[in-house]
């Protein structure tokens, strides 16, 4: 369960790490088989010739148990409000990056896309439909020098205003992307560094990036977002530590 000062921390600078939140047994046995699905060899370094590679979902029971720890349910509940989420069904995404000299060519600052609008682009809107956190799961030992995730804090309250005469058709993730990292631009920045079973719950308007892998041991890392069952309350008497951010960033805006 997380601390009052933890949610005050979540909802000031738009993310929390719950250190060893996916036991270490699960963490083993979904890294076994994530290092299966690359298709390289854990053993020899010659077989990673890429800088990132990509893989899918994983549904396997590892992979249910690691997304449904008993600590991060707590969490949701806490951050996303009881009955506002939904249980992940195991977990997805996972830029998985090798050291290298190589350029990854995906290292931009962005906030994550929510939902596909009518056309198939991706989109974001006010009340971040489609996506109630972002979350980073680490399934390996991540240090300074291997790639972790950046992090711009306090991003996620120049977000709400970019968004603000959107309506629920939102923005395009593109143009949004281009307009918040203009926003948040001089935010002091951190790395999303710990050790493996952790998890970073994060704001879905963090402003963050990726950047090369400058060590010696591969990162394996989830980013999934956690599915809400109806959009953020914004007009709540008591809003989620989700929505409070947003509803600030509003009314010092409309100031």
């Amino acid at each position: 369960m997380l601390t009052p000062t933890e949610i005050e921390e979540f909802v000031e600078n738009g993310f929390v790490r719950v250190a060893g939140a996916v036991p270490a047994d699960i963490a083993d046995r979904c890294l076994a088989e994530l290092w299966e699905a690359t298709g390289r060899d854990r053993d020899d370094p010659t077989t990673w010739t890429e800088p990132v590679i990509r893989l899918g979902g994983f549904a396997t029971p590892p992979f249910r148990a690691a997304a449904n720890a008993p600590v991060l349910h707590e969490a949701f509940d806490q951050l996303v409000g009881p009955g506002r989420w939904r249980a992940p069904g195991g977990l997805g995404t996972f830029p998985v990056r090798f050291p290298s000299d190589q350029e990854p060519g995906d290292d931009g600052w962005h906030v994550e896309a929510s939902f596909a609008g009518e056309a198939g682009d991706y989109r974001l809107n006010l009340r971040s439909r489609g996506r109630a956190l972002l979350m980073l799961f680490l399934f390996s030992e991540v240090g300074p020098d291997d790639a972790p995730t950046r992090i711009r804090v306090g991003s996620h309250r120049d977000v709400p205003p970019l968004l603000a005469d959107a309506g629920d058709a939102g923005r395009e993730w593109f143009e949004l992307c281009r307009d918040a990292v203009v926003a948040s631009e001089g935010r002091p920045e951190v790395t999303a560094t710990g050790r493996t079973g952790d998890v970073f719950l994060c704001h879905p308007f963090l402003v963050h990036a990726a950047q090369p892998h400058r060590g010696t041991v591969p990162r394996f890392m989830a980013q999934p977002p956690l599915e809400p069952t109806a959009p953020l309350d914004l007009d709540a008497a008591s809003p989620s530590p989700v929505a409070r951010p947003v509803v600030e960033a509003l009314g010092r805006a409309a100031g």
